[in-house]
């Protein structure tokens, strides 16, 4: 099991292989699709992001309401293929890693090995577990969109699996057996 804590470098990014287990802890911010939207949309108006792309996890989840006493509610993994159509753009800002859920599209794939990024899975189904890693959850951006609001998010030992690396690989081709070589 490798440790490793966000922000993290590209250098560090390169060395996972498909398959690796990791455990991250540090700040990953929270994101789904209607934020990974606004985020693009200001791109191409040339404002400034809410958030530092540079060297940041992004983890695809739109948590529960916290229970008193509680820092967060479940926060489970959503689907990654929804951000599919953003990813690419982010990731060539400088996001280094996403946690999601599921397949991404070759031109996400084509952007991990292009600007050295992984996506990275966690146990779908698993969000009160999950949300046991976050010691604190801060709104940082875009409020009105409720639990989909960007947080930053402060996380310990946080596991997941490369399930995709910065090199091509993907532990779904070595589930099925197969490799694709995507360029």
């Amino acid at each position: 099991m490798m440790q490793m804590r966000a922000p993290i470098a590209e250098r560090d990014v390169r060395r996972l292989t498909a398959g690796d287990e990791v455990t991250l802890s540090g700040v990953v911010y929270s994101a789904r699709d209607v934020a990974h939207k606004r985020l693009c949309a200001a791109l191409d108006r040339g404002e400034r992001l809410p958030i530092e792309l540079e060297g940041t996890i992004i983890y695809f989840v739109g948590p529960t309401p916290a229970r008193a006493g509680a820092v967060i509610g479940a926060a489970g993994p959503t689907t990654a293929s929804r951000m599919d159509p953003f990813s690419p753009r982010l990731i060539a800002c400088g996001l280094r890693a996403m946690i999601g859920k599921g397949y991404r599209n070759d031109e996400v794939r084509r952007a991990l090995r292009r600007y050295g990024a992984v996506h990275l899975s966690t146990l779908g189904g698993a969000g009160a577990l999950l949300s046991k890693h976050i010691v604190a959850a801060e709104t940082v951006a875009y409020e009105d969109l409720g639990t989909e609001a960007i947080r930053r998010l402060e996380v310990v030992d946080f596991p997941a699996i490369v399930a995709y690396d910065a090199a091509g690989g993907s532990v779904y081709d070595m589930i099925q057996g197969t490799t694709r070589s995507v360029r």
